[in-house]
């Protein structure tokens, strides 16, 4: 669900505003909006998710109509519509995933953190959500965790616990 009453102005600082030009050059004249996916990605790696000011901005530097930013936006789930967390535990729930413990492992990441899918922590650290094939099948359940896209395998409760004590050790250095 997109959070459309975020309405924050959104001004991209210059260094940001070089990498999308960068990334802008490698395609030919007229093809600007080929840019529109890496330069999301840039832009959800800058504010942590893609609000309406952010993909507004997006679409007066490339020259297109907010609509179609919001369509790309919208359609690939790697694109978050809310804030997340500094840390965003992804665990795979297709088939084989869940054969071996994916949905128990997502339910306690629920109990453990205190929230549930797409939803924040209080402190603003976790956040978690089940998402489709990770490419791992032999080694469930797996876990990524954004945005570095770091790979957890054959997870388990124990293996969950010390993960998250290492992730908040982590953030407070």
């Amino acid at each position: 669900m997109l959070r459309i009453h975020d309405t924050t102005p959104v001004k991209f600082h210059e260094t940001l505003v070089e990498k999308f030009r960068e990334i802008v050059g490698r395609y030919p004249e007229g093809k600007q909006k080929s840019a529109l996916l890496p330069i999301l990605h840039l832009a959800q790696a800058e504010y942590g998710w893609l609000s309406p000011a952010t993909m507004d901005a997006v679409a007066v530097f490339l020259s297109i109509k907010p609509i179609e930013v919001y369509e790309v936006a919208t359609f690939y789930t790697m694109f978050f519509l809310n804030p997340q967390g500094r840390y965003v535990l992804e665990v795979c729930r297709t088939g084989p995933c869940c054969l071996v413990g994916a949905e128990k492992i997502m339910q306690y990441l629920e109990q453990k953190l205190g929230v549930k899918e797409g939803e924040v922590t209080i402190d603003g650290l976790f956040s978690w959500r089940g998402v489709e094939c990770l490419a791992a099948c032999g080694m469930g359940p797996v876990l990524q965790i954004g945005p570095n896209y770091t790979f957890y395998e054959n997870l388990t409760e124990q293996g969950i616990d010390t993960l998250i004590d290492e992730l908040k050790a982590k953030s407070q250095k």
